[in-house]
């Protein structure tokens, strides 16, 4: 009995560290890619720093990648530059599996 129990709670503790890992991996992904586009933006120092909280921030308009996506995009469209949202979510999806592995790696 005990033993289905401690599996149970093995699978709970499992659960919750990957969850976890994914809201770390995703929030060190919008920073960086929040450092990338302000980049493209010419910001720097603390421009690009302040940016870069803006774009983690945006992530809690909703659920999922959507609205990250969408200011990044705005913000490009404001200034003139041209980037697809294609191109936009291949960033996203590449920092996304380095932080991944980053945090894997630690």
């Amino acid at each position: 009995m005990s033993s289905g129990k401690d599996r149970d709670e093995g699978f709970e503790r499992k659960f919750a560290f990957d969850e976890e890992a994914k809201f770390k991996a995703n929030a060190r992904r919008n920073k960086a890619l929040g450092y990338w586009a302000a980049e493209k933006l010419g910001k720097s120092g603390a421009d690009a720093d302040a940016y870069a909280k803006e774009v983690v921030a945006s992530d809690f308009a909703e659920a999922g990648d959507d609205d990250v996506l969408r200011k990044v995009k705005a913000d490009f469209e404001a200034a003139g530059i041209d980037q697809s949202e294609h191109q936009i979510r291949r960033t996203m999806d590449e920092l996304l599996a380095k932080e991944i592995e980053n945090i894997r790696n630690n």
